[in-house]
């Protein structure tokens, strides 16, 4: 009998905002600068605000904790290619917010430079409402996928489980709810239809050489 074995997984990493208030100072602080700098920026959102990515300057103590959480949940998620060795790599953190309302989306997009991206959902604007029909969910897709379905749109491959493996997940987010995920991964926010107002944050972790005094020294 054949054995099949899996290669090449790709993590993708779930967590939660322990602290309400200090989801509460974020969500203030963000609309505070989205009332500073109404205009933001246009990147991948479709509609919303989007603001600069200095919102580790403008953010406050909150937005350093959160950023802080993000790098925890990389150094959980990053291995060495030698084996019980500590890493020679820090991480430098870039952040931003966006604000969304009805129809507001983000189109496909990766985050090139970066090891790691991570959102955190300060609101998800549903409002308590369960239905699964307002939209807004984050959209993946799978990388190996394209080849695929240019010959065969319909076949998939299985997973570790057997079960067909889906092109595009999606997951529903919630407040407080943080994902992280290899900024080359493709992905993106369907049009929202909630009766609140969206409020995430998005974070790239750069990796960078830590400095090594004894090495300098002997330069």
């Amino acid at each position: 009998m054949s054995e099949t074995r899996h290669l090449f997984a790709t993590p993708f990493v779930i967590d939660r905002l322990q602290s309400a208030e200090g989801i509460g100072v974020l969500k203030e602080a963000i609309l505070a600068e989205r009332a500073r700098d109404a205009a933001g920026v246009q990147i991948s959102n479709l509609g919303g605000w989007h603001s600069n990515t200095n919102m580790l300057d403008w953010g406050g103590e909150a937005a350093r904790a959160l950023a802080h959480k993000a790098m925890m949940m990389a150094d959980e998620a990053t291995g060495h290619a030698d084996a019980g060795s500590a890493s020679e790599y820090s991480w430098v953190p870039e952040m931003w917010a966006n604000v969304s309302g009805q129809g507001h989306a983000n189109q496909y997009h990766t985050h090139p430079g970066s090891y790691w991206s991570a959102v955190a959902y300060i609101d998800d604007g549903y409002e308590g409402v369960s239905e699964g029909n307002l939209g807004g969910e984050l959209q993946l897709s799978d990388p190996r996928m394209p080849m695929v379905r240019m010959t065969a749109p319909k076949l998939r491959l299985k997973d570790q489980a057997g079960i067909a493996q889906k092109s595009e997940p999606i997951m529903r987010p919630t407040t407080g709810l943080i994902v992280m995920f290899p900024s080359w991964l493709q992905h993106a926010v369907r049009p929202f239809h909630g009766g609140g107002t969206r409020i995430s944050v998005a974070i790239n972790l750069v990796p960078a050489r830590k400095h090594n005094p004894d090495t300098a020294q002997g330069q």
